[in-house]
This record gives structure tokens, sequence and C-alpha cells, in this order.
């Protein structure tokens, strides 16, 4: 068996690479596509998205628990159902976008339910494998930090790509086109396979548990670990707080850039300053963990955009060029933590393993998973909560003082306290430092050998 390299961080790669020409898309078009193409009600969308999320929630933990209880074949434990699933997946892709003209208001949104909820289900069959197999592919913490990073890369790309082409493909005259629509599904559904084919034929399974060892299907064993296992709970908790402040972000700057600066255009260029910092941490993380830690190097980049927002907040009347400028600094501060925030999981992986004698990798990272679906589903309607808050009128075409400030308080302030939060659970209750996660590898390999 070849040892790790390149051709294992280029499978890992292609790996979300192929995720997430589905996932952009759906992120960035599905809902004008149910609005404009299907004239579903927004309302509508929203509760089909709030529904989905909420069961793909449970379809992550199902599938991972699935896995976990079967024994691998001679291809790996993860890799076959990345190989068996994903066309079905792509194909279901695509289908989201089919157009059958016509049809009556019912129709549309009954095929919208089917065909978004059966894509968001095989989404899980392929994703968790995927997920999982980071912990396999190598047991080395500072090569799996290296994964995490080329993971993050090829979501980066593959949301560029649609990003820049995505517009360009799918819209006539500035208006959504259905036949255009489906063949930018087609294309993209192409990339899609063809990358998760270069993830199955790349990446190679290291950690291997004994042949003769039975999956473990008592359950009871596994919950009783779970809720042993702090650094999982608090890491979730974590997580949970982040993946809610970014929704909060991104929801907010729409409407501080639209109307408490005046030019909504220049969300494209934050956009390329977001990508711009995975770009420039992406070489900068390997020898950072290597040197400090992940939990340290998470820990310093969440006390840096803390401190950069609450920054923000205290300086009066920037112009957006300023503000741009000193926000890619807060920015690159938790890109740090969203390049290896996928190691992490590894390692709470090894974690259950030394307090359990169980390898349930898909379990840990499906429950993950969980907890950001329904983070997601919860949270998803926190930005217009919010904004709403803070007295925004649609109506007007220039917003009240109080409410352009309401809004800046949203895109300062608010992520300044919630960061901070995150930094608390990384840096003083989050227990697995460099130091702990070395001498957690060297226990559970110590373990596999004496029995």
């Amino acid at each position: 068996m070849r040892p790790f390299g390149y051709k294992d961080k280029f499978g890992y790669l292609f790996g979300d690479f192929g995720n997430d020409f589905f996932f952009a898309l759906v992120a960035s078009f599905l809902m004008v596509y149910y609005t404009d193409v299907f004239h579903i009600h927004p309302a509508a969308a929203g509760g089909l998205f709030l529904l989905a999320r909420l069961w793909d929630a449970i379809a992550d933990i199902t599938w991972g628990r699935f896995i976990d209880t079967r024994k691998a074949s001679k291809h790996g434990k993860f890799k076959p159902w990345i190989y068996r699933m994903s066309f079905p997946l792509v194909i279901s892709g695509v289908l989201m976008f089919v157009y059958i003209p016509g049809m009556s208001d019912g129709f549309y949104l009954a095929y919208a339910y089917v065909t978004y909820i059966l894509w968001g289900t095989l989404y899980s069959t392929v994703n968790i494998p995927y997920g999982s197999m980071a912990s396999v592919i190598t047991a080395d913490p500072v090569e799996r930090t290296v994964l995490s990073t080329w993971r993050s890369l090829g979501a980066t790309l593959a949301q560029l790509i649609v990003g820049v082409l995505g517009p360009l493909l799918m819209f006539v005259n500035n208006e959504a086109n259905a036949n255009r629509f489906l063949m930018g599904a087609v294309i993209f559904g192409v990339l899609s396979i063809t990358s998760y084919m270069a993830c199955y034929k790349l990446s190679i399974e290291r950690v291997v548990m004994d042949e003769n060892e039975k999956p473990n299907t008592n359950l009871k064993k596994t919950l009783q670990g779970l809720l042993k296992n702090k650094p999982l709970i608090i890491f979730l908790i974590g997580s949970l707080i982040f993946l809610i402040n970014l929704m909060l972000i991104g929801t907010v700057n729409t409407y501080l850039f639209k109307d408490y600066f005046g030019n909504a255009q220049l969300l494209s260029v934050l956009s390329l300053v977001q990508s711009a910092t995975i770009f420039i941490g992406m070489p900068l993380v390997k020898p950072l963990v290597a040197k400090f830690g992940k939990k340290e190097v998470a820990a310093t980049g969440f006390l840096l955009s803390t401190v950069i927002y609450l920054l923000l907040y205290l300086i009066p009347d920037l112009s957006v060029v300023q503000y741009m400028i000193i926000l890619s600094v807060g920015l690159f501060g938790y890109a740090l933590f969203n390049l290896i925030s996928w190691a992490f999981i590894t390692d709470l992986v090894d974690y259950h393993e030394y307090l359990t004698g169980l390898r349930e990798d898909a379990t840990i990272y499906s429950i993950y998973s969980f907890s950001r679906k329904v983070g997601q589903a919860v949270a998803g309607g926190i930005g217009g909560v919010a904004v709403a808050a803070v007295g925004y009128n649609a109506s007007l075409h220039v917003q009240t003082a109080q409410t352009l400030k309401g809004i800046y308080l949203l895109a300062t302030l608010v992520p300044a306290i919630g960061l901070f939060l995150v930094f608390v659970c990384i840096a003083v209750l989050y227990p697995l430092n460099k130091k702990r996660t070395a001498q957690l590898v060297s226990d559970i390999n110590a373990k596999r050998m004496s029995n």
C-alpha cells in the first residue's frame, strides 16, 4: 500500500468538489428557480426548505448508523458507498431542475417536495461516507488537517465555478430560463460524477479494523459513549453557535451593503475576499497546526475575528472600502477554523474509540452533520427576524437612521459576541489540545496492538 501523499489529497479534494457543484447550485439558485419558473410562493418554498433540513438531519444519523453496522469490503468501508450512491444522487439533482410546462400549481409544489427531499436524502448517502473517510485515510493528526484543508479547497473551487458560470448559463435577459437551468444542472452533474469517481480512484482507506471483528450493533453502548464524549459535545455546541453566527452575517451583509453602504454590487467583491482568505490560509494551516495544534490555531483565529468585529463596531463612519479591508482580517480569522474543522471530527472519532473501543467513524460524523442540519433549520429565519427587529421596511427607498444603525450593529457587534462564545468553547472548554491529541493516537494504537 502506497504511503499517504498527493493522490490522497487530490482524491479527497475531488469529493467535496463533486458535492458542492449541486450543493452550491441549490443554495444559490434553487429558490429563484422555484419562485420564477415553478411560480411557488416564497413562503411555501421556505417551508419546504425547513422540512427538508429536518428530514436531512434524520437521514444523516440513520445512514451513518447503517454504515457503521456493516462490515468493510475489500475496497474499504466508505469508498464503495461513494461509488454506488453518487450516480442516483446526481440523477436526482438533475431531476430537481426538470420543468414540465402546463401543469398546475399543486403539481409543481408536489414535484418540488419529492425531488428536493429525494436529493437531500441521497446527498446523505454520499456525504456521510465521504466525510467519515478522512479518519481512515490516515491516522496522523497533521495529515488529517491537510485533508481538511484540501476538502475546503475543493468546496471553494466548486462554489466559485457555480457562482461565476451559474448566472451566465441559467439566466436570459436577467430572467430565470427553465431550459438553461436544466442545461446547467446537466453540466454540473457531469462534473460532479467525474469528481466522485476521481475521489473513489485516488483515495485509499489505510486505518482498517480487525477483519474478524463484528460491527457494533449495540446502540445503547454507542449512546453511552457519545454522552461521555465531552470533546464532541463541546465541539457541537461551539459549531452550532458558529453556524448561527455565519447565517446571521450572511443575511445581514446583504442589507448592510445595499442600505447602509448603498452599493449591493460590492457583495460580489466581498465574496471574492472571502474566497481569498481560504486560499491565503491554505498553505499556512499545516505548519501552524504542526507547531501549535488544531485547538490552538482555531481558538486564535476566533479571538482575532472577535477583536476585528468589535473594532468595526467601535470605529464610526467607516467607508465601505475601509470596512472591507478591516473585515478581511476577521474573515481570515475564522477561515482558519473552516480549513481545519473537518480534522476536528477525526480526533473526535479517535476519542470515541478510546472511550468505548468502538470504531464508529460514520456515526460520529453523522452526528456532527445532524447538528449542522438542525442548526440550519432552526436558524434559517434568524436573520430575517433580526432585520425586522431593527425596523427594516422594504417599502422605503431609504431606511431610517435608527434602522441603519441597527443593521450596522447586527453586522458587527452581534457577530463579535457570537464569535467570542465560540472562542470560549474551543479555547477554554474543549480539552483536546496538541499534546492530548498526540497522546490519544498513541493510546489507541497501543490498545489495538494489545487486542
